[in-house]
C-alpha cells in the first residue's frame, strides 16, 4: 500500500490561490478514480476537483473557507501500489480534519458520486447537491430537545431553507439523522407538536428566553460579494441622484406591445425600455459608460455597451452581463436578460458572462421601495437603480389625476463623474421613458 497525494491544480488564467468552499469526502471514505473530492472557488466560479486514482482517504489539507495556494496539498489518499509520497517530509506535520471541518462536511457536504474531471459549476448547483443528498431517517423524538450553547444544529442548506420558511429555530429541534443531523421529518414532526394546544401552565414558547446563537462563517460566493462591496465603498467616493419618472405613457405601450406580439416573442418587462434609454443616453454622456483604473489613473470610455443586470440567486448577488446591448431590440434585449439571469441562478453562467460590464442596472423588482442607494460595481463608475412603481395623484393641466410613477436611484463616481453630468444623464434617460416613441427616434 502507499499514498498518493492530490495538490491544488493549475486553474488558469492567472489564479494564484482558491477558496475551499465544500468537501465532499471524509476521513476513511473509500473513492473512485474521478470522484469530485472538493469544490474550490475563483472569482464567482465554482470548480470541482476530482479524484485522480481510487482508494481510502487519509486526510484533508485544509477546511472549508480557508484560502489555498496552487499546488498545496489538498489530500491524502491510501491507494494499491506505491503511491507517489515516497518518503514523508522531515519535521512536517500529518494533515488532519479539525472538528470544524467534520462538522462542517457533515452538514454542506453531499454523499460522494462520480463526476466529470475539473468543471466551472456555480454556487447554487453545490448548494443543490447538497440539498439532494440521502438522508437516514429514524422515528422522530417527541422529548424537548435543547442544544447547549456552542451545540450548532447540523442540517442541510435544504432544511434549514423549509425552518426559515416554517418560521422554527433549529436549535431547538431534535435530530434523528446519522450524528443528530436534522431531517425534513424531524421539522414536520417539530411543526405539528408545536401545534398541539399547550397543557394548562405549560410556557407560551412565544415569549420564552431566547439564549440561542448561530455564527455563519462568510465563505464562498458571500465573501466574494463581501470583498466586492468593501472594496468598492473603500476606493470609490459615491454620490446617488434620485429622479421620479411619470411610466403611464410607456405602460400603456408596453401593454399594447405584450397583447400584439407577447405569445410570439415574449412579453416585455419595464427593463428592455431602460436598457434602450441608458443605451441612447450614454452617447450624449460617454463618461458614463466608463471604467476607471484607479491605480494607473486612468479611465477608459466604450462605444460598446456591455450592461451588467444585478441578479438576486441564492448563493448573493451576481451580475451577468448583456453583451453589446446597443444592437439590441427590446425583445432580444429581454431573451438576453432572462437567459442570464436563469444562468446565473442555475450556476451556469460563465465567467465571461460575469465579468466585464461597463454599466449596471440593479432592480429590486416589487420590493424596491421609494429611494435606495446602490453601489456601484467596481471598476464601473455608475450605476441605475430602479425603484418601486406606484399609482400616485399627479398634477396635469391643473388637474388632479393618478400616474404612474416610479423612481430612478442611481450612483456615480464623484471622482469622475461630475453631478451636473450625472443629473443631465439621468434627465436624459427620464426623457426617453416619460415619452417612449423617442426610444426608436434616432
Amino acid at each position: 500500500m502507499g499514498i498518493h497525494v492530490i495538490k491544488m491544480p493549475d486553474i488558469g488564467e492567472g489564479i494564484a490561490e482558491v477558496e475551499l468552499v465544500a468537501w465532499h469526502v471524509k476521513v476513511g471514505d473509500r473513492v473512485a478514480e474521478d470522484q469530485i473530492l472538493a469544490d474550490v472557488m475563483t472569482d464567482k466560479a465554482t470548480v470541482e476537483i476530482p479524484s485522480s486514482v481510487a482508494g481510502k482517504v487519509l486526510a484533508l489539507g485544509g477546511a472549508v473557507g480557508q484560502v489555498m495556494a496552487v499546488g498545496s496539498e489538498v489530500i491524502r489518499i491510501e491507494v494499491e501500489g506505491a503511491g507517489n509520497l515516497k518518503e514523508p517530509t522531515p519535521g512536517a506535520a500529518p494533515l488532519k480534519v479539525t472538528a470544524t471541518t467534520a462538522a462542517t462536511k457533515t452538514a454542506e457536504a453531499p454523499t460522494p458520486a462520480t463526476a466529470p474531471v475539473v468543471a466551472a459549476v456555480a454556487t447554487e448547483q453545490q448548494t443543490a447537491a447538497t440539498a439532494s443528498a440521502p438522508r437516514h431517517h429514524a422515528a422522530p423524538s417527541t422529548a424537548a430537545h435543547v442544544r447547549a450553547p456552542g451545540d450548532k444544529p447540523i442540517a442541510s442548506p435544504a432544511v434549514r431553507r423549509q425552518a426559515w420558511d416554517l418560521g422554527i429555530e433549529l436549535q431547538f429541534v431534535p435530530g434523528t439523522g446519522t450524528g443528530g443531523r436534522i431531517t425534513h421529518d424531524d421539522l414536520q414532526a417539530y411543526a405539528q407538536r408545536a401545534a398541539q394546544p399547550q397543557a394548562v401552565g405549560a410556557v407560551d414558547q412565544r415569549y420564552a428566553q431566547r439564549l440561542d446563537e448561530q455564527t455563519i462563517p462568510v465563505i464562498g460566493l458571500r465573501r466574494k460579494i463581501a470583498q466586492k462591496m468593501q472594496e468598492a465603498k473603500r476606493r470609490i467616493p459615491h454620490f446617488t441622484y434620485v429622479e421620479e419618472v411619470d411610466m403611464t405613457e410607456l405602460e400603456t405601450l408596453r401593454a399594447k406591445l405584450n397583447a400584439r406580439h407577447g405569445k410570439e416573442r415574449g412579453r416585455l418587462t419595464v427593463l428592455p425600455f431602460l436598457v434602450r434609454a441608458v443605451v441612447l443616453a450614454v452617447r450624449e454622456h460617454p463618461q458614463i459608460n466608463a471604467r476607471y483604473d484607479d491605480d494607473a489613473a486612468v479611465v477608459t470610455r466604450y462605444g460598446a455597451v456591455h450592461l451588467g443586470i444585478a441578479t438576486q440567486t441564492e448563493g448573493g448577488l451576481m451580475v451577468p452581463v448583456v453583451r453589446h446591448a446597443e444592437t439590441r431590440d427590446l425583445w432580444s434585449c429581454a431573451s438576453e436578460v432572462l437567459r442570464l439571469a436563469e444562468a446565473a441562478r442555475t450556476g451556469k453562467a460563465s465567467r465571461e458572462e460575469l465579468s466585464g460590464s461597463t454599466i449596471t442596472i440593479t432592480s429590486l423588482g416589487t420590493l424596491g421601495g421609494l429611494v435606495s442607494t446602490p453601489v456601484i460595481n467596481h471598476p464601473e463608475v455608475a450605476i441605475v437603480g430602479i425603484n418601486r412603481m406606484v399609482e400616485r395623484p399627479m398634477m396635469r393641466n391643473g388637474a388632479v389625476v393618478a400616474r404612474q410613477m416610479m423612481n430612478l436611484s442611481s450612483s456615480f463616481d464623484h471622482r469622475v463623474v461630475d453631478g451636473m453630468h450625472a443629473a443631465e444623464f439621468i434627465q436624459l434617460v427620464r426623457g426617453f421613458l416619460e415619452t417612449p416613441a423617442t426610444l426608436f427616434v434616432e
